[in-house]
């Protein structure tokens, strides 16, 4: 049996960052920035949302594939992290933290969108609108269509495999900063990713969007 390549895994996480606005050059927030918001300084509150709010919603982008719901979520995780602000540790990366409160927000996402058919009914609305194999790559709409196809792949995948997937494809972190996000092992990280990619390139293949034939 064939064991699927990462490339059509990778390929998929290129476009999806394609169809994202680009990203700012802000500088982030200094500690003495973060102590004064921690010790309930709203004008301080305020500076670090402005500093950090490009990344998280950019964060919650990717997640997501939607920027409404992105938006939405992004204000609801500067909320959560205002009211459990006295729990950040000091030692650890501000930004860190709280693209942690991010993820943890996210999670309650899906699993709301768990509870519906949504995301099974777009997958196979995808599926029977996909063009065929062979029309070329360049193509905005079609780029676009890919996009949205790739997001209802991953909003099927279990939600331990389409984390590591995101966080480590799609977000770009690296293996050790990636792990520590979701609270697991390199070596658990790396097992997670690989299962993902497997899943989504069977899925791709399926969906008529990769040639049957690619190993």
């Amino acid at each position: 049996m064939s064991v699927p390549s990462p490339r059509a895994a990778r390929l998929a996480a290129s476009h999806l960052r394609a169809v994202e606005p680009a990203a700012g050059d802000l500088a982030g927030p200094t500690p003495a920035l973060v102590t004064r918001a921690c010790e309930g300084d709203v004008g301080a509150w305020a500076h670090l949302y402005q500093l950090c709010y490009p990344a998280v919603f950019r964060q919650l982008r990717y997640y997501t594939g939607d920027a409404g719901v992105a938006e939405e979520l992004a204000q609801e995780a500067f909320a959560q992290a205002m009211a459990s602000r006295e729990r950040f540790d000091p030692a650890r990366s501000f930004q860190g933290w709280l693209h942690g409160v991010a993820l943890n927000v996210v999670r309650k996402y899906w699993r709301r969108q768990r509870n519906t058919s949504a995301a099974h009914a777009r997958l196979e609305a995808m599926g029977r609108s996909c063009p065929p194999a062979g029309v070329g790559p360049d193509d905005a709409h079609l780029q676009r269509e890919r996009s949205r196809v790739l997001y209802a792949v991953l909003a099927e995948l279990p939600e331990r495999l389409r984390e590591a997937f995101l966080v480590r494809e799609l977000q770009g972190l690296a293996s050790e900063e990636a792990a520590a996000l979701l609270g697991i092992t390199t070596g658990n990280l790396h097992v997670r990713v690989c299962r993902a990619r497997a899943q989504i390139h069977a899925e791709l293949r399926r969906l008529g969007w990769l040639p049957g034939g690619e190993p």
